[in-house]
């Protein structure tokens, strides 16, 4: 059987003496079954394969351009109500300065505790939240045509788990990120933080001395919302039970 010459871009390129009949890339031996064919495929697909290796082909690296280094960070406010109750929605602050002398590329907070993992059997997924995030921080996002939006992501998340950033933060500056959350798990839990000064790994948050910028909220939620009712004289919603009318 004649060889097939390969044309387009990734064709290997004529021999020179065109008198000479050229060598079939593959040559095989004259056994019929699906074995022999799978063998003539294995050797034909070497060739292509290993010219699409040789070309390097593949996306830079994600942290090439942030830089290598520490940046000094500070928590200057750190605020969540210790005292919860489900279903009565609170609210998350963290507030962040950047107490050194260079820009920070895009500084991150990483929050793992909104969530617990449950091993019930026959789940559809291990995830169970603590708190429901309503709004992340940020800015969110304007819809293209009207609509009502339902727990907004906010213009601060990304997409790395977990994880939110406001973008870059100059020297003397103080970012404010802010969740608006609903407990939805009874219990003591607490949150754990982490901030990183770029999203890629290379560029990082710490002290003065030197130690991760990191720290934890505890919170106690109770199992049971308070008591409020509707005034009638003023129809607004004021705590406690409805006062009965002898």
């Amino acid at each position: 059987m004649p060889a097939h010459r390969a044309t387009g871009a990734g064709a290997c390129a004529a021999p020179k003496n065109r008198d000479r009949a050229s060598a079939p890339l593959v040559s095989w031996l004259p056994v019929r079954g699906w074995r022999a064919n799978a063998a003539v495929l294995a050797g034909a697909c070497a060739v292509p394969c290993a010219v699409l290796g040789a070309s390097g082909c593949g996306a830079a690296r994600q942290d090439a351009r942030e830089v290598k280094r520490g940046f000094a960070m500070e928590v200057v406010k750190a605020s969540f109500p210790r005292r919860q109750a489900i279903a009565r929605p609170t609210s998350l602050e963290l507030q962040i300065r950047n107490a050194g002398t260079h820009t920070a590329p895009s500084v991150a907070v990483a929050i793992d505790s909104f969530y617990y993992t449950e091993n019930y059997p026959e789940l559809a997924s291990t995830q169970r939240p603590v708190w429901v995030i309503e709004q992340g921080p940020g800015r969110p996002v304007r819809t293209p045509v009207e609509s009502q939006a339902i727990s907004p992501p906010g213009g601060a998340q990304t997409a790395y788990v977990n994880t939110w950033t406001l973008g870059a933060l100059a020297p003397g500056q103080t970012q404010t990120l802010l969740w608006r959350v609903t407990p939805v798990k009874a219990g003591m839990h607490t949150v754990h933080f982490t901030i990183a000064a770029g999203l890629a790994g290379r560029a990082r948050a710490q002290t003065p001395s030197g130690a991760p910028v990191q720290g934890q909220l505890t919170a106690n939620i109770a199992a049971l919302p308070p008591s409020r009712h509707v005034d009638p004289r003023t129809g607004r919603v004021v705590p406690g039970q409805f006062p009965l009318i002898p």
